[in-house]
């Protein structure tokens, strides 16, 4: 098949040379193509990826930046005439989700994804829902309901957790109970009801969030997307896994940029000498956004019955060398930890 150009709505990836990593991330967001083609006067310049932009933010970079620092000027290109069986070759080859087409003369003539050329992927992967918490700190709103099953926009949470990863093709799903189970098991049943396939591990003590994985049986074969159930964000659970398989990790963290700024003026000091005085800084930290994607063999760490949190596993795959990697979000993410985060969200 020779002069396919690719999807029709293409020109949502095209951004101006001139914009902002702000707009960058709302283009990726209004396209969901993962994918940026930057022109400038009509004129190709290079592309900007969703992995592109979550390492910038690794390295400091900010939404107001310019783009200089994000664009591959030197991406994978083919003309208008490039068979599909060519196209889909070489993205095999160079592990890339999109293929620009680009004319003799440098404009841009559509965009070639994956996803249209191989059909709609179906992710047989498991996806695990840690609900076993108590939600101690959200009493007295979890002294009769599991904190999962609290209503946000009229839907229990885990029900917004599990929607958003059925839109990124996941159906079989596992979820982790303890504190008030068997209302979640009675509300889900075996998820039929909701298009979906879902079992149970059943805690008869609290196993952390990391020990209940234990319970898994048979041991999956394929990585495993693990889930707080009390987080709730607009991540794409496929790209995720992508991106952890492009990287060849053994596990890996998605993890949020954190601001906090200072209540009151930070005096700088060297011993008893005074420096100078910053007027309620701003500091920032990469924090734990709660969900994960792990290797079936990491799961040989963990011993039946034994309480084990994410904190310690991940402690235990680097003391073996095992390779970790982090997986910056820049979409909507709440922890629901504290009354004060739900009530914000009503």
């Amino acid at each position: 098949m020779r002069g396919n150009f690719g999807r029709n709505d293409w020109q949502a990836t095209l951004l101006d040379h001139a914009s902002t990593v702000e707009d960058a991330v709302r283009n990726l967001e209004d396209s969901h193509l993962q994918i940026i083609l930057v022109v400038s006067d009509d004129e190709f310049v290079g592309t900007i990826t969703d992995g592109d932009i979550r390492r910038g933010f690794l390295q400091g970079l900010s939404l107001e930046d310019g783009l200089d620092g994000l664009i591959q000027t030197d991406p994978l290109v083919v003309p208008p005439d490039t068979s599909q069986i060519a196209i889909m070759r070489l993205m095999e080859e160079h592990r890339v989700h999109g293929i620009p087409v680009i004319k003799a003369n440098g404009r841009v003539a559509g965009l070639h994804v994956w996803s249209d050329l191989s059909g709609s992927v179906d992710r047989s992967n498991l996806m695990v829902i840690m609900a076993g918490g108590e939600g101690r700190r959200l009493r007295p709103l979890t002294d009769d309901c599991p904190k999962p099953l609290l209503l946000v926009a009229g839907r229990p949470i885990l029900e917004h957790i599990i929607d958003q990863a059925v839109k990124a093709g996941f159906h079989r799903f596992v979820l982790s109970i303890g504190y008030l189970g068997h209302m979640i098991e009675e509300h889900f049943g075996n998820g039929d009801g909701f298009g979906v396939e879902i079992e149970y591990l059943r805690e008869d003590k609290p196993l952390g969030t990391a020990g209940s994985l234990t319970l898994l049986d048979p041991i999956p074969n394929q990585p495993i997307i693990v889930t707080n159930g009390d987080v709730l964000t607009d991540i794409r659970y496929d790209e995720m896994l992508n991106y952890h398989g492009r990287y060849d990790a053994q596990s890996t963290i998605a993890v949020i940029r954190h601001e906090w700024r200072h209540q009151f003026g930070v005096v700088r000091t060297d011993g008893v000498e005074f420096l100078g005085i910053e007027e309620k800084p701003v500091d920032y930290s990469t924090i734990n956004a709660g969900v994960y994607v792990l290797e079936p063999e990491v799961l040989k760490l963990l011993t039946a019955g034994e309480r084990c949190d994410m904190t310690k596993l991940f402690q235990r795959l680097r003391e073996r060398g095992d390779r970790t990697i982090v997986y910056p979000l820049y979409e909507p993410w709440v922890d629901i930890g504290r009354e004060s985060d739900y009530l914000g969200m009503q």
